[in-house]
């Protein structure tokens, strides 16, 4: 199952800067290895936002769903899904 996701980072301007980097090591990591086993096979960055526009090849909502809340920075992310289905006119 194909899920589009765009992902808006919002964190605290008062968190402490050692912690948030911290969190957003993780937060590389986590997806790097998503995108390695074909979870995530596409990310974009929003020019000018700290937000994304992502694929996801699930094979569920409730896997899409785990795999979005696992992510280190999902305390801190307004996040849109929109399930996919191929297009009647794509070759």
């Amino acid at each position: 199952m194909l899920f589009l996701v765009h992902m808006i980072v919002n964190i605290p301007r008062d968190l402490p800067e050692e912690q948030a980097n911290e969190i957003k090591l993780r937060e590389k990591n986590y997806s790097q290895d998503l995108q390695r086993s074909g979870k995530w096979p596409h990310i974009w960055r929003v020019v000018g936002e700290y937000a994304n526009y992502s694929i996801f090849d699930v094979e569920s909502n409730d896997e899409l769903h785990t795999l979005l809340s696992q992510l280190p920075l999902f305390p801190f992310m307004e996040i849109k899904v929109t399930p996919l289905a191929k297009h009647p006119s794509a070759i």
